[in-house]
């Protein structure tokens, strides 16, 4: 299934991303490009580098060679040499953790609003004196968070405080507090794991619900190959920090080099 791609449309352009860590090559010569709408996996045996990946396009970690190009919302082209991940956040780019990053001692409702701060319009005056432009923001917070705790069925725990929710539905907080920063490239890393196949299910549901709703690219990490298979359009294969393979879920599933890397999982006979 390739598409023949506009290039008005690319969102993302890697090239030979590389980081060494202690003399030890964590990724060695990373190179992908994402389009607007696309859903893509990345995926590979544990230790094969994709968190990595993951903490250079978000700017935790700065890579030692290679450059990404990102294009935000609206077109303008950045070269994210050495950007923190809250300027990466500005413009466009979120992302979840496999270990969930939740504000624990906060309400469900106001993890989702403080990363809707970002899109204010009223200012530090209008907050300090209540007027009405910080009224009606954060009218408007309350009434877009409602909307984003909907999306994942969890509105009715708005109140209660996110330490307090089933694991699974942290993890959908987490995505709905990516979500909320409005972002054009969206990264999950293992949003699925440790729920249960129905839990996962859904999820995969409401993935593909908010690639096409809020007209993004999202990028996943994800371990559970029947999942990626059954959701991803197009999969780039890690081993040992190198691309193996690129291609369509029927192109990966044949590809001898993806077979080898995974022996022994039951990813090859999935």
């Amino acid at each position: 299934m390739s598409h023949s791609h506009n290039q008005g449309d690319l969102r993302l352009r890697v090239q030979d991303l590389s980081i060494d860590f202690g003399g030890l090559k964590a990724v060695s010569d990373f190179s992908c490009e994402l389009y607007h709408g696309e859903l893509v996996g990345l995926i590979g045996p544990n230790g094969a580098g994709k968190t990595t990946v993951f903490n250079m396009l978000s700017g935790i970690y700065a890579p030692t060679g290679g450059e990404i190009e990102f294009r935000d919302r609206v077109g303008n082209t950045c070269l994210v040499k050495n950007l923190d991940p809250a300027t990466m956040n500005r413009i466009g780019l979120a992302r979840t953790f496999q270990n969930i990053r939740l504000f624990s001692n906060l309400s469900v409702e106001d993890n989702i609003r403080i990363a809707l701060h970002s899109g204010r319009t009223s200012g530090p005056l209008d907050a300090l004196l209540r007027l009405k432009p910080f009224r009606l923001d954060e009218e408007r917070m309350r009434a877009q968070a409602g909307e984003l705790l909907s999306l994942f069925k969890i509105e009715k725990k708005k109140d209660e405080l996110a330490r307090n929710l089933p694991y699974g539905e942290q993890r959908k907080l987490e995505i709905a507090r990516a979500l909320a920063s409005n972002p054009c490239l969206l990264l999950l890393d293992e949003p699925a794991a440790g729920m249960n196949p129905q839990e996962t299910e859904d999820l995969m549901k409401i993935i593909r619900f908010i690639l096409n709703e809020f007209h993004l690219t999202i990028l996943l990490i994800e371990h559970d190959m029947r999942l990626v298979m059954g959701i991803c359009e197009r999969l780039i294969v890690l081993d040992y920090g190198r691309t193996i393979a690129a291609g369509s879920p029927e192109e990966i599933r044949q590809n001898p080099a993806v077979i080898k890397a995974y022996l022994g999982t039951d990813a090859a006979n999935g």
